[in-house]
């Protein structure tokens, strides 16, 4: 691939990707960076760190920002100084998942470990679900006063936390699947299952009807998979206003 003023040779050595990897470590070790700043510690042409530059920008990975002058300013504005953002900062390793294995570990000691340890971490797990689903549940709520469809406003709400979640008809089943296609927790949670099983229990209590976990990704299976039975009403298209008992008997149904 060819861009506007061909690559210089030690990008067609390292290749794109790898290149902007080292443009966005060396903003994280060194702090916010100019232009010049990076070309200079990196080795690469001015263009090229700006063509990175932009990608990430593009990729909310990075974000320009006006430089802190001390003393003396020279003509002209001062050069953008370009840091990371949080979203670039999480795509390296923090140690977050770590930390989060390591608190619930002393939870359970703390408690006594054995039995009271594991509730203690399960009451831990339903109180974090229940904090973080206040969001989950006015979405639910809503759609259920106007009429919408519950597991679909679920999944929305869930998407929006970062599990890229899905609604969809069961097959072969009277049902839905609610699909989590990613799991911000799931290297915890493959230690602490507590995690799956509060979020089950919350998913249950909010939809007002008994569901059943399917997959996790925790425990290593593609996608968290949560059956919803007798939800299919809910997803289904409204049907035709000449219709009127099918309509009152399926539209915006509450499976409670």
């Amino acid at each position: 691939m060819k861009y506007v003023g061909e690559a210089p040779p030690e990008e067609l050595a390292t290749g794109e990707h790898s290149t902007r990897n080292r443009v966005a470590r060396s903003i994280l070790d060194h702090g916010p960076s100019t232009v010049t700043e990076l070309a200079g510690r990196l080795g690469l042409t001015p263009a090229a760190v700006r063509r990175h530059l932009d990608a990430l920008a593009a990729d909310s990975m990075v974000e320009p920002r006006d430089q802190r002058v001390h003393g003396s300013r020279g003509r002209g504005r001062p050069a953008k100084a370009f840091a990371l953002t949080d979203c670039g900062r999480d795509a390296f390793d923090q140690s977050y998942d770590q930390l989060a294995a390591d608190a619930l570990r002393w939870i359970a000691t703390a408690a006594g470990g054995g039995e009271r340890g594991e509730a203690a971490v399960a009451a831990f797990a339903r109180a974090r679900i229940a904090d973080q689903g206040a969001a989950y549940r006015r979405a639910v709520e809503s759609a259920e006063t106007d009429g919408g469809r519950l597991t679909e406003a679920l999944a929305a709400a869930l998407s929006a936390d970062g599990y890229a979640a899905t609604a969809r008809s069961a097959p072969n089943q009277q049902g839905e699947q609610l699909c989590q296609h990613h799991c911000p927790v799931a290297h915890v949670a493959a230690q602490f299952p507590q995690l799956c099983e509060a979020e089950t229990e919350f998913f249950s209590e909010l939809l007002g009807t008994h569901v059943q976990r399917l997959a996790t990704i925790a425990h290593g299976d593609g996608v968290c998979t949560t059956f919803i039975p007798g939800a299919t009403a809910q997803h289904a298209a409204p049907p035709p206003q000449t219709t009127h008992h099918a309509s009152e008997s399926t539209a915006g149904r509450n499976p409670a």
